[in-house]
């Protein structure tokens, strides 16, 4: 009897392992982008200020307010075009524009998304056929605070470019065949960066993930 019951033991510790890879194949793994400590995988992007400009300091990557109005970081990383999802908590310390402006890849071509642009409320994506976040349907507008952290999520397939900001959706755009561009301004920050425009900001947990077949296909539907 003894020998029957741990055999059975067995076999369900095995299930048991199984269901767990087969679960934690489910959902890719999230990649981290930025280690807390180092620039490593990043490099400063130019703007024309000094370097110094972006640092590491307990735990956070501060981008201060540029010299020539914009700071920022560019990845040296590959990074996917599809079907992918970024998350990061940004938080503006000072000035009044936006912190968290993130330049991504979406199949050949790039844009941004912008948050807390255009007098500090503006959150959008820029660009869609020439029109900037101020301009295009993606134009919303909320209140961000100094001194606050404000987790950012995007994620990008063929479909679908779609933004939160913590469990609020503030983009859902079908791209289409629509003309997708940057703004001059971020041209250094492509493939994939993250600037600030006359504003002093702070970031922390980077990271990126794939997508699985199921979220794609749910984009697609939607």
């Amino acid at each position: 009897m003894r020998s029957l019951v741990l055999k059975r033991l067995a076999a369900l510790s095995t299930v048991a392992a199984c269901i767990g890879l087969c679960v934690g194949a489910a959902e890719p793994a999230w990649i981290q982008l930025f280690d807390g400590k180092t620039l490593d995988g990043w490099k400063v992007t130019d703007f024309g200020g000094p370097p110094e400009e972006v640092h590491v300091d307990d735990g956070k990557l501060i981008l201060e307010m540029g010299a020539a109005a914009m700071s920022g970081v560019t990845s040296t990383r590959n990074v996917p075009k599809l079907d992918y999802e970024v998350s990061l908590e940004a938080m503006r310390v000072t000035g009044s524009d936006f912190f968290c402006g993130v330049t991504f890849p979406i199949k050949d071509a790039f844009c941004s998304l912008i948050v807390g642009g255009w007098g500090g409320s503006l959150v959008g994506i820029s660009s869609f056929d020439g029109m900037d976040a101020s301009q295009n349907e993606t134009t919303t507008s909320q209140a961000f605070e100094n001194n606050r952290w404000y987790p950012v999520r995007l994620r990008v397939t063929e479909d679908r470019i779609q933004a939160w900001i913590g469990e609020k959706r503030v983009v859902n755009a079908h791209p289409g065949e629509r003309r997708i561009t940057v703004r001059g301004e971020v041209e250094n920050c492509k493939p994939f960066g993250i600037a600030t425009w006359h504003t002093k900001a702070a970031l922390k947990e980077i990271r990126m993930r794939l997508l699985t077949p199921d979220e794609i296909k749910a984009a697609r539907e939607e």
